[in-house]
């Protein structure tokens, strides 16, 4: 059941480890909340780790929670999320973790116990029917995909065949993940 409008939706959580903060939003009109690590970690670079965040909650039929990057982690440390967002569906009841990658080339990331790692953004969900079809309706968009509109140099670049390649690259110069499959 939706709140009134201007009213907080009630979520139930669940302290896994006593000590942790409870996910809380640093400024009035956030969207997501700070989720915390339990367990101090260093990631060196390109490696990943599973943390912590010492917290499960029960979320109301018809909601999800997304565990979203915090941009400072991203720009200052190049931690990324390697599910980005994670989805926390309405009837898990396990911890909440956050799958982390140091994506800075040269530096390791060091995290320490109760460090803000990620936010939990709490959404209204609808549940869909799908009901299968021949043919959909027309569109303006059609079948024009990712990437589609350009709005980058590189991309609808003309591709520069080569030897090696048999010009199977895209327009941006990168192997096309088709040659790879392709050559399995």
């Amino acid at each position: 059941m939706s709140p009134a409008p201007g009213r907080p939706l009630d979520v139930l959580i669940r302290r896994v480890d006593p000590d942790v903060p409870l996910p809380a939003y640093a400024h009035p009109g956030d969207a997501g909340a700070d989720l915390r690590t339990t367990e101090a970690c260093e990631l060196a670079p390109g490696e990943r780790a599973v943390l912590p965040t010492g917290v499960s909650v029960a979320l109301p039929e018809g909601y999800a929670a997304f565990v979203h990057p915090r941009s400072g982690l991203a720009a200052r440390c190049g931690v990324a999320l390697v599910n980005a967002p994670g989805t926390v569906d309405a009837g898990y009841r396990g911890e909440i973790k956050v799958i982390v990658v140091n994506l800075d080339p040269r530096e390791c990331v060091r995290f320490e116990r109760f460090d803000r790692v990620a936010q939990l953004v709490v959404q209204q969900v609808e549940r869909v029917r799908f009901r299968e079809v021949a043919r959909l309706p027309d569109s303006v968009r059609a079948e024009g995909g990712f990437g589609s509109t350009g709005g980058h140099a590189a991309v609808g670049a003309p591709a520069e065949a080569t030897e090696e390649t048999h010009g199977q690259q895209g327009g941006n110069r990168y192997a096309s993940v088709v040659s790879d499959r392709e050559g399995q």
